[in-house]
């Protein structure tokens, strides 16, 4: 899930290194936090620091009085084989659960693609892809992800505008570029995985609302899990992870919603209260 779709603390740590007798691989580095990242991947990784992965990867390392270190690496084919595997990083700071190229930790967030359109539009408040009001429109999609069965189904895919699934972003940005198709008025609306839209939305498109689609029984599901991906067979390391988000869910939900990222349940029913 790429984009789409696409730390560490034991209990009884206190902010610092890892306690004795709790070793990682030799593989881990024990004296930076090693993330493997895209360097054009806003709104989630920059190498300018300001997507949100990047500051969840400077949070959890401030827990570890660590420093940060970035091996950058576009995320198309290949990505893990030349990072991860590779051992040139320790993680990957967002990975849809159950992935199996990566371990996955538990998860510490959830969200969901959403119908991004115009904020004062005819279908600003449609949250589902059988709403009778979409019929006719011409809805901008990402070709292969799950929102396109949903429109085939609903007899909506004639209309659609289909945009590029794998990309190197340093060349081509197929969500930047529906948006401002959407502003133009090219497209009616844009179904975009939630924690992209919501950022960019929230960053340079205020006139545009982001609804996450939260009503869709049929498959493919609509919601994923993120978690944070190591190599196989790290348990001791993916235990740590675990231990880390446990500790620090709140903040982590604070960085995530103040970049803008629809939270919702884990069973994917309905939006997190800012509280959470």
């Amino acid at each position: 899930m790429r984009a789409w779709v696409k730390t560490v603390a034991l209990i009884g740590l206190c902010f610092g290194g890892f306690p004795a007798g709790a070793q990682t691989s030799d593989l881990v580095s024990q004296s930076s936090f090693r993330v493997c990242a895209d360097p054009a991947n806003a709104p989630m990784s920059s190498r300018d620091g300001t997507g949100f992965e990047n500051k969840l990867a400077e949070f959890f390392a401030a827990k570890l009085e660590m420093p940060v270190q970035y091996e950058w690496y576009p995320m198309s084919t290949g990505f893990i084989r030349n990072t991860l595997r590779a051992n040139k990083c320790d993680v990957v700071i967002g990975y849809a659960q159950g992935h199996e190229m990566v371990l996955n930790t538990n998860h510490y967030f959830t969200s969901a693609y959403t119908l991004v359109t115009q904020a004062d539009g005819p279908i600003a408040d449609v949250d589902s892809l059988s709403d009778p009001r979409l019929q006719g429109l011409r809805l901008g999609v990402v070709a292969g992800s799950p929102p396109a069965t949903h429109l085939a189904r609903n007899g909506l895919i004639a209309q659609a505008q289909a945009y590029n699934l794998v990309v190197d972003r340093r060349h081509e940005s197929p969500i930047p570029d529906m948006l401002a198709d959407l502003e133009a008025g090219t497209i009616d609306g844009a179904l975009i995985w939630g924690p992209i839209a919501g950022p960019l939305v929230k960053t340079d498109h205020p006139g545009l609302r982001v609804t996450p689609l939260l009503k869709e029984t049929l498959p493919p599901r609509l919601f994923f899990r993120i978690t944070m991906g190591v190599r196989l067979g790290e348990k001791v390391w993916q235990r740590k992870l675990n231990s880390l988000i446990r500790r620090n869910q709140q903040e982590i939900n604070q960085i995530l919603t103040d970049a803008g990222v629809p939270l919702i349940n884990d069973m994917g029913t309905d939006l997190l209260a800012a509280a959470e």
